[in-house]
């Protein structure tokens, strides 16, 4: 017998006892739960498939690895200057052993929150990036940088403020080996008419009242294993992608060569954010073609001519955010203390799919075929659903921002093949 100690389980008992109905309801509430308890009655509800920045004219399956993004910045609020060292070698030690795949997925694009502050501000100034380092030219090798970079018109001359100094260059794109070196831009009949460059080139001549020539519908691929980087002497190369990829020995040489007579490359990726392959793979090759172990990859701090008030569009300060929010800082590799590689990771090119008219809005004309001239037709459709930041205003900020860059990548040799010394 239970002790009266225990009155309410005697209770349950008396219960079981007196009542057969609840009883055979209890022990069938049991046995459902031990069956049904662990089952799972709905299935997660599988995300749209991501965009591609590579080829927008598909969409890919979820599942590539990505990194959290920095949440959005928030346009009205400008960002505090905060004295934040940079990570010791953020960038060296970064290899891979991923294959150059035919078709590299692009990494999910994760819409960032509204309202918050970057989580890597991109107007830290780095102790070590503010520096200069000596230069150490010489007298011979200012002569040829100076010839090499001769891109300021005959209407040009000393004293000209930089508004009123007139260039006149075209620009190349780099057909590199192993990658999607085409992503950004649409090609009919092998010929550029449309994307990233163009656009951007575009804007240029137009809001310069055609005092920056930029050859804009003229764009054009160029091997970077040719010779022919030497005779067309281009300003700079842009480059961009979404793979993984490997410069072949003849592409570091050419580019070696080519940087040391005083051009540059300009990579953007084509997948916003960091430790995207292309992001890993462009750092890595970089450092091939500079290997130099007193040359590393620094942030341009906010100080630099890009940002300050002897820029082409002086408001623009700060590094400005890309496609989805992101807003990774710009980074550098250098020789005799003047940018030769210059890096954005924020997907600038695939914003530049879109293309601004002379009075600010979006360029929405179309030629005879009722196709868009200066917008890529699958970004437009999707800059709500998985592309954002594809607005007049923030177009804005990104093509003054890539003006500032191509106009410091024509001028950064002047000071320096001026008062070059001697060994």
């Amino acid at each position: 017998m239970f002790s009266p100690k225990n009155p309410l389980f005697q209770k349950l008992v008396d219960k079981f006892s007196n009542s057969r109905d609840f009883t055979i309801s209890f022990v069938l509430h049991v046995i459902l739960v031990a069956i049904f308890g662990t089952t799972v009655l709905f299935q997660a509800v599988q995300e749209p498939p991501d965009f591609e920045g590579g080829d927008p004219s598909k969409f890919v399956s979820n599942g590539a690895t990505v990194t959290a993004p920095p949440p959005q910045d928030t346009p009205a609020v400008p960002t505090p200057n905060i004295n934040v060292p940079p990570t010791s070698n953020p960038v060296n030690p970064i290899t891979t052993d991923a294959p150059s795949p035919a078709k590299f997925n692009m990494a999910k694009l994760i819409i960032h929150a509204e309202n918050t502050t970057p989580s890597t501000p991109a107007d830290v100034v780095s102790p070590k990036a503010a520096s200069s380092a000596p230069d150490g030219l010489t007298k011979a090798q200012a002569a040829a940088i100076k010839q090499f970079t001769n891109w300021k018109s005959k209407g040009s001359g000393p004293g000209l403020g930089i508004r009123e100094t007139e260039f006149e260059f075209t620009a190349y794109i780099g057909q590199y080996a192993g990658g999607n070196w085409n992503s950004t831009i649409q090609i009919a009949n092998g010929k550029i008419w449309n994307g990233s460059l163009p656009n951007l080139l575009y804007f240029m001549q137009s809001r310069s009242n055609n005092k920056v020539k930029t050859n804009w519908t003229n764009v054009k691929a160029i091997n970077l294993d040719s010779d022919e980087l030497f005779s067309v002497r281009p300003p700079f190369i842009f480059m961009t992608g979404t793979r993984d990829f490997k410069l072949s020995d003849k592409e570091v040489e050419n580019l070696q060569k080519y940087i040391r007579l005083g051009g540059a490359v300009w990579g953007d990726s084509s997948v916003p954010g960091r430790n995207s392959r292309f992001d890993i793979a462009f750092r890595r090759e970089m450092k091939r073609v500079i290997p130099d172990v007193d040359k590393n990859w620094e942030p341009l701090p906010v100080n630099h001519p890009i940002y300050t008030a002897d820029a082409y569009y002086p408001e623009i300060k700060v590094v400005p955010p890309g496609l989805n929010f992101y807003r990774e800082s710009v980074y550098a590799l250098k020789i005799y203390g003047e940018v030769a590689i210059l890096y954005t990771a924020n997907d600038y090119g695939d914003m530049w799919q879109t293309g601004l008219n002379d009075k600010g809005q979006i360029d929405a004309r179309r030629n005879e075929q009722n196709t868009f001239v200066a917008i890529n037709q699958v970004i437009w459709d999707n800059r709500e659903t998985y592309l954002r930041n594809i607005t007049p205003g923030a177009l804005d900020a990104t093509y003054k921002f890539g003006t500032n860059v191509v106009i410091h990548l024509l001028t950064r040799w002047e000071n320096k093949t001026r008062t070059a010394k001697s060994l």
